[in-house]
């Protein structure tokens, strides 16, 4: 009995020991002994973590930093021009634009020279190569071509499957209704390249009755289209 006693006074004497002892603590640190074991049992959890995810999770964060970082990246693009494009793919006019886009008129296309045999002028002519809007005739990426300027005025750009662009520069007395008159340099070119055709134009654009040598210029100077133009100058030297 006096044993059982004597344990119980002991234990009482350390459990106020111990109250005693965190009282100090709490006083002189400032830290609560809940908090400590808070530390302890969150410290406990993330280990408990890292180590699962030592197996699947860190695989998951991994990706998704992986994503984030991708994101943010600036993205690098390969810019190629059109004119790039056409040479390596070889490509023509009518491939590299959506003629779809554009309305279309059914006509009689014929070809025609600055010679005596089209206009009844020689060289010698003082209005010869002159068209009715004032321009030298000029077969380029943009041609000169004669249209019933009631259907398209001066300076209505046309697009002609097999020719190129057009440009409405002239007009003629057997030129009447849906016909066009598109211009070569020599009567060769107009058998061998032309003849008569009948087929489906594209209006680029409407004309305002009028066509300037400047205008005309431009048109053929427009840098992203160099490459067609480079490459109707080879077909025609192959000719």
């Amino acid at each position: 009995m006096i044993s059982i006693k004597r344990v119980c006074r002991r234990l009482f004497m350390s459990i106020l020991f111990l109250g005693a002892l965190t009282t100090t603590f709490e006083v002189i640190s400032g830290v609560e002994a809940k908090d400590v074991a808070n530390w302890y049992y969150e410290d406990y959890k993330n280990v408990e973590e890292r180590s699962k995810g030592e197996h699947n999770g860190d695989t998951f964060r991994v990706l998704g930093l992986t994503f984030k970082s991708m994101n943010s990246e600036p993205a690098v693009q390969t810019k190629i021009s059109s004119s790039v494009e056409a040479v390596k793919q070889d490509i023509t006019l009518e491939e590299a634009i959506d003629w779809s886009k554009y309305p279309v008129k059914k006509v009689v296309a014929t070809g025609y020279t600055a010679g005596v045999e089209s206009t009844g002028k020689n060289p010698n002519h003082p209005s010869y190569g002159i068209t009715y809007s004032g321009v030298k005739v000029k077969r380029d990426l943009y041609s000169t071509v004669a249209a019933d300027l009631d259907i398209f005025p001066l300076g209505t750009i046309l697009f002609i499957p097999g020719y190129g662009y057009g440009v409405v520069a002239d007009k003629g007395g057997a030129i009447k209704g849906n016909r066009l008159d598109l211009y070569y340099e020599t009567v060769k070119d107009v058998y061998n390249n032309w003849g008569k055709k009948q087929l489906d134009v594209y209006v680029v654009q409407m004309g305002d009755g009028t066509l300037t040598e400047e205008q005309l210029k431009r048109l053929n100077e427009e840098e992203s289209m160099q490459v067609f133009r480079e490459k109707y100058i080879k077909s025609k030297t192959k000719s």
